[in-house]
């Protein structure tokens, strides 16, 4: 994924955009001015050292120029550091100065601003193929990785890298590196450039695909086909040496190795905590003398950090700060530069002393649990350990070396892979070695003639869980449960019964649904079970479970809070720029709760008129309506916010929204006009903006022009279910693409779109992770579990208790002010773009069906200004009736409730009422309940469009939608919708045309 601005999350399946910084725009594009207009003063370079201050080198080969550093002694953001090095940015015309579009230095060319302006206009987001891309280096780190972070979120740490190159990069930044080393631009090297070195970039092995094996029936007459991991767990328990630790008769002392993935079976278990306490505990006071086998002189073995890490991670501790150990650092900092080390390099690449594929697929689980890119050598050497069949070899081969697939280590490298951009295809491959290695009765086989192995199936159980291969996954299951014994622990192949630790830990993990990725349990944090984890549930699967619910009223405050919403709209990060996406999306998440129909007036209000911000600027400058460069997503995000509180999408901002959305379906594919094919969006570069368009549309009962849109947005679906998230195509398969295209495709009627959605639920249910949370741009992602949950709320009598489980995960990400965090991991704190996406997504309704009329509330008065801020004098007109028009059941009705779609934009002044008054008491009703949401239509359609679909109200979907797969996650003013964790996918027309946007 792209990243060069300053908000984004490496989302894992896009290519993400963000940047940072303010600057000169060309004037010859008719771009705004912001940041610097000329040279910055920079720092001078002596003031960074190895160990403070950070360095910045931006790569201007492309134009004859070098590699030109800069230094920032008291770095606070990437922004920053640009800026205090020295160098000018601009933004474009749609993103803002959040989005580096031109960089520039007075060192080279007199200070000119690269591309120019007849190479890139910087009015939309820039292509794919040639845009700044944004690096970083940690202290010593010796290869470069894409930030997960955007310039303005992103910290340095003293002593750090970061490189701004310019050109392409494959999806996930595996390819386009710089050209140059880390070490060749640290503090320590003199000069203002560098000789370039090869770029680290893996390249892909052809192999063939294997035909998966015919689909097994098993035939287990076990006592369940679903085991007892309770039991297991207990038999586990019951093997620890002073019940804290494993030892092995070959190896004289504790078994560290054993004693971790024990600690990490009994995590998945759930049901062993005092053991799981003390084992831990035990792992933490003897950190160092599995970290450092060669004693606390020596280097850290990879093993040792992955587990120790992957142990922290699954039981609610830090990974960084483990047994007083940083064991994420290293992992990073320890990956071979070429073969040797004293028997620890078996090639490039390898993380120090990994022996086998499966340490050097615990290497990357652990870094991306933590938030981690993992380092590109890292992840590059699994070109040449997958074999020609797709399987993983069971040992470190190097190229040229005979490669026998081994089924442990290729499930473990589909979990390691299948997430980590640019690998997805190779993820596929293994997954389907092994679905073709699977044997009639479920089984995999170790090694050809081998009797079915209790280890090997349950890692392929793993993978066939994390790809979504349900079938497989529960005939591995069934095999394994079979294995158990009376005892509880299991037996390590078909023919020996006695229980192994080794099998009953892989076994364990796969009869819980959980993987190393996903396994979340923190022993401190739960009260003991008070019934045994065996005993049936009482009430029916198809009712949710009590649980946490986000606190729609603290985090409507939060929002609405003056230091956020500024009359009446979202500036983060640029005082001059309001970033429209997310205002919109504000207000999705307050008229979805129904907290506070003031504040929501003000910025639909604000909308509307239409205003302008500091720079001047309306909601029409964003979406580009009326210009060659307009916006199927923007203008379909624009129009839903209209219809969803009753205003006029044909009369709103001053124009006829639906009637531009009906000139913007593509009738070919044409990149000039942003068209990638007939039916899609001009500029509409992601399945979300898509479904934003095709959303509006309907609503508007503009169903014949949206047919096209419809055809297009079907044809994206895969064989199992899901959708991508870009467009074009890139194979990859999306949780929150997915929830926005079932949303759309819920509004057509028949029997063929409802098989769609049904087929896009399952798929979207079953990545549900552990924790309740879904795999989003940001890990575990607080986006993405939204989005699933409104989403599921389509059919909420099936997906009742996964909905419930999301919510309690979301509410468990809440902060004391009232905002979300991102993610489960990685940085902390509350975000605005994530809290907005939260609020309403945890609300379950659909963005085709969220409805709030705004007519009873109160209208502000402003008082102009001189400088165009308002002092607002509210004035109530009694009860509020800005409360939801129907309660969303679980019961499809007869005749469904139309959404009007054509009430009269409110007269009167615009609504820009002074920060003072963004924190008014609510009008609406102040709590909003969660209530089930669901639609659960009939098989013929999912709601008629255009008044066909039930509205929904109260509480209601946010949309994080704004631009899709464009998003930034992250960091100053971007206008990208899919909240912290979306990305910006940076794609546009070719050649001088900006591109796609959204």
């Amino acid at each position: 994924m792209r990243v060069s601005s300053s908000r984004t999350r490496h989302r894992n399946r896009d290519l993400a955009s963000l940047v940072v910084a303010g600057a000169v725009a060309a004037a010859a594009c008719g771009s705004v001015l912001f940041g610097r207009p000329g040279t910055a003063a920079a720092d001078p370079i002596e003031q960074c050292t190895a160990t403070t201050g950070a360095i910045v080198a931006v790569d201007f080969t492309h134009w004859g120029g070098g590699v030109v550093r800069g230094c920032d002694a008291h770095p606070t953001t990437g922004m920053n550091l640009l800026h205090a090095a020295g160098f000018t940015t601009a933004g474009t015309e749609h993103d803002g100065p959040a989005f580096i579009c031109r960089l520039g230095t007075g060192t080279f060319n007199n200070g000119t601003q690269y591309p120019t302006p007849a190479e890139e206009p910087c009015v939309n987001t820039p292509q794919a193929t040639a845009y700044w891309s944004y690096w970083i280096a940690e202290p010593g780190q010796q290869a470069w990785s894409y930030s997960r972070f955007g310039a303005g979120t992103q910290k340095p740490e003293p002593g750090e890298v970061e490189a701004w190159v310019y050109g392409g990069t494959d999806i996930g930044g595996t390819s386009g590196a710089p050209g140059f080393a880390p070490d060749s631009v640290r503090a320590k090297s003199g000069g203002s450039s560098a000789s370039p070195s090869a770029p680290l970039s893996p390249s892909a092995t052809p192999s063939p695909t294997p035909t998966p094996s015919p689909t097994p029936t098993s035939t287990s007459t076990g006592p369940s086909a679903t085991g007892d991991p309770a039991a297991a767990a207990a038999w586990l328990a019951r093997q620890l040496v002073g019940g804290d630790h494993m030892e092995n008769w070959a190896v004289e002392g504790p078994d560290h190795p054993r004693t971790a993935l024990t600690a990490i079976a009994l995590a998945a278990a759930g049901t062993q905590d005092p053991a799981l306490r003390r084992t831990t505990a035990f792992l933490s006071a003897h950190a160092d003398a599995f970290l450092y086998p060669d004693g606390p002189a020596g280097r850290p073995d990879a093993k040792a950090a992955a587990l120790l890490a992957l142990v922290a991670e699954s039981t609610g501790g830090d990974p960084r700060a483990f047994g007083g150990r940083d064991l994420i650092a290293a992992l990073t900092g320890h990956v071979c530069t070429a073969a040797g080390e004293n028997g620890k390099c078996t090639a490039a690449g390898d993380f120090l002393g990994a022996a086998s594929p499966w340490v050097q697929s615990l290497g990357v689980i652990a870094l991306q649990r933590a938030g981690v890119t993992p380092p590109a050598p890292a992840l590059a050497r699994f070109t040449v350990l997958q074999c020609a069949d797709g399987g993983v070899a069971g040992s470190m081969i190097v190229a040229g070396d005979h490669c026998e697939s081994d089924p442990l280590t290729t499930g473990l490298a589909v979990l390691a892979l299948r997430t980590a951009p640019g690998y997805e295809t190779a993820a596929k491959k293994a997954s389907d070695q092994l679905a073709a290695g699977q044997q009639a009765d479920g089984s995999l086989l170790p090694y050809l003639g081998a009797p079915g192995d209790t280890i090997s199936t349950a890692s392929a159980a793993q993978a066939f869980r994390a790809t979504g291969q349900d079938t497989r996954r529960a005939a591995a299951t069934a095999w394994l449960a079979a294995r158990q014994g009376t005892d509880g622990g299991f037996g390590p192949d078909a023919s020996t019964t006695d229980p192994d630790p080794a099998a009953t830990e892989q076994a364990i993990l796969a009869l819980t649904g959980t993987d190393l990725t996903s396994v979340r349990h923190n022993p401190d944090a739960t009260a003991p079970p008070t019934t045994p984890a065996t005993t049936p549930p009482t009430s029916p699967a198809t009712t949710p479970p009590a649980g946490r619910t986000p606190d729609a009223a603290k985090g409507s405050a939060y929002l609405t809070d003056p230091s956020r919403l500024i009359n009446g709209r979202y500036y983060e990060g640029f005082p001059a720029f309001a970033d429209f996406g997310l205002t919109i999306d504000g207000a999705y998440a307050l008229a979805a709760t129904g907290t506070d129909d003031a504040a929501l007036r003000r910025i639909v209000d604000f909308l509307d008129q239409p205003g302008k911000d500091a720079g001047e600027r309306t909601v029409n400058d964003w979406t580009g309506i009326g210009t060659e460069y307009a916006g199927g997503g923007s203008i379909g995000k624009e129009a839903l916010l209209a219809e969803a509180v009753g205003r006029n999408p044909r009369a709103f901002g001053g124009h006829d929204l639906i009637a531009a959305l009906a000139a913007l379906v593509c009738t070919k594919a044409d990149q000039s006009t942003g068209c990638a094919a007939p039916g899609n969006y001009t500029y509409a570069t992601s399945v979300f903006s898509q479904a934003l368009g095709i959303m509006a549309q309907l609503r508007a009962g503009d169903s014949t022009n949206a047919a096209p849109a419809i055809a297009y947005l079907k044809g994206l679906q895969h064989q199992d279910g899901s959708w991508p998230s870009l467009i074009p195509a890139t194979g990859d398969s999306d949780v929150d693409s997915t929830a926005m295209a079932v949303m759309a495709l819920a509004l057509v009627p028949g029997d063929e779109a409802a098989r769609a959605v049904d087929q896009g639920l399952d798929w979207l249910a079953a990545r549900q992770l552990p924790d309740g949370g879904f795999p989003g741009a940001a890990g575990d992602s607080t986006n993405s579990a939204a989005l699933a949950i409104q989403g599921m709320t389509l059919r909420q009598s099936t997906y009742g208790a996964q909905i419930a489980k999301a919510r309690d995960f979301l509410s468990g990400q809440q902060n004391g002010d009232g905002g979300f965090n991102v993610a489960s991991a990685g940085q902390p704190g509350s975000d605005v773009r994530a809290s907005t996406q939260v609020l309403g997504g945890a609300t379950g309704i659909s963005f085709g069906t969220l409805f709030r009329e705004l007519g009873g509330t109160s209208t502000p008065t402003p008082t102009p200004t001189s400088t165009g801020t308002a002092t607002p004098t509210a004035t109530p007109t009694g009860s509020p009736t800005g409360t939801p028009t129907g309660t969303p059941t679980g019961t499809p009705t007869g005749t469904p409730t139309s959404i009007p779609t054509n009430t009269p934009s409110p007269t009167g002044s615009p609504a820009t009422a002074g920060p003072s008054d963004t924190a008014a008491p609510s009008t609406g009703d102040g709590s909003a309940t969660w209530s089930a949401g669901g639609i659960d239509a009939p098989a013929d359609g999912r709601g008629a469009p255009a008044g066909g679909a039930a509205a929904q109200t109260g509480s209601g979907s946010l949309a994080g939608t704004g631009t899709q797969a464009l998003t930034l996650t992250a960091g100053a003013g971007v206008l990208t919708a899919l909240g912290a964790a979306a990305v910006l996918v940076a794609r546009r027309r070719a050649a001088a045309a900006p591109g796609r946007h959204r």
